[in-house]
């Protein structure tokens, strides 16, 4: 078992900025990706970035792609989603989860962690 918990959410005034941290704990799969996901208010749960086990290859929706960047430090267990220029679209309950390969697809995540909420207003 991977256990993940998110932190760093809130509420922030559009414009501002939030880093959101991912710690994994438990049996870390070697070479696992890791990937964070949103959902917004009475919508599907949505992409928003994800990142290789080396950092090497990272993806970002192009929702928040030049505002939002994905990074790791596997010294720590820990990945990042930094987030800046925040609008009052990007208010959604946000998770990190684990991948074999990663990708933009929800379903292929093994581990989820329960969510932090990201509210920002206008």
């Amino acid at each position: 078992q991977v256990q993940l918990v998110e932190s760093g959410g809130g509420l922030v005034q559009a414009g501002g900025s939030l880093r959101l941290s991912c710690a994994l704990s438990g049996r870390i799969i070697s070479s696992y990706a890791v990937g964070w996901f949103r959902q917004p208010p009475g919508k599907e749960r949505e992409f928003v970035a994800a990142i290789s086990w080396s950092s090497a290859i990272t993806r970002h929706a192009d929702a928040v792609k030049g505002r939002f960047t994905i990074s790791r430090d596997n010294a720590k267990n820990t990945v990042y989603l930094q987030m800046n220029s925040l609008k009052p679209e990007d208010t959604a309950v946000y998770y990190c989860a684990v991948a074999r390969f990663g990708g933009v697809i929800a379903s292929r995540y093994d581990y989820w962690g329960q969510g932090t909420q990201v509210t920002v207003s206008s």
